[in-house]
């Protein structure tokens, strides 16, 4: 049996590149074998401002709980997203704010700095769109979206190796260069079950 993978579309539109890379990658993984659930954030019902503060959760609406229970079950999760103001959507840092909750993605300990990381034993891709050229996104930003992504999100939560593929710049491409990386990201899912 192959990978159990959830592919998370990180941004409203569901008719968009992103969306097609998305169904690109999940058809590659099915074509090798794997499970795949994919999960668009723009179709959840859920308030991403529900939850003032730690101490205040909110309670989960269906969509969410069905999205943690998704995440559970899955060996690798793959978010597909743009680079919006150099950084994640909002609507994917309020979906986060919201599932990547303490006693599901992580524990903090009592009168520690530390805690502990509970969803180790899964691995990420992160599929991110630019307009920005890579290597100006890379050395005079300094790639803020996908250290938080990366480093202050998924391997905070024990998610790891994070593997980030960078498609772009989107503005101005040509059909060809398109149908060019939704077939290197096919590949990425094929290789990936």
């Amino acid at each position: 049996m192959g990978k159990k993978i959830l592919v998370i579309l990180g941004q409203p539109q569901r008719h968009s590149y992103g969306a097609a890379l998305a169904q690109a990658y999940a058809a590659g993984a099915k074509e090798a074998g794997a499970e795949v659930q994919e999960l668009y954030l723009g179709d959840l019902k859920f308030d991403p401002l529900a939850t003032s503060s730690l101490a205040h959760l909110a309670e989960l609406e269906p969509d969410l709980v069905c999205a943690q229970e998704s995440i559970k079950w899955a060996d690798h999760l793959v978010f597909v997203y743009p680079i919006w103001w150099g950084t994640i959507p909002a609507l994917l840092k309020g979906f986060i704010e919201r599932v990547f909750l303490p006693g599901f993605a992580v524990k903090f300990r009592e009168n520690s700095p530390w805690w502990d990381k509970l969803l180790t034993g899964r691995s990420a891709r992160l599929i991110v769109t630019l307009n920005t050229p890579s290597f100006y996104y890379r050395w005079v930003f300094g790639r803020p979206g996908h250290n938080t992504m990366k480093k202050t999100i998924l391997e905070f939560c024990g998610i790891k190796p994070v593997r980030i593929t960078e498609v772009g710049p989107i503005k101005n491409s040509t059909d060809a260069k398109r149908k060019k990386w939704l077939a290197q990201v096919r590949a990425l899912g094929a290789g990936c079950a």
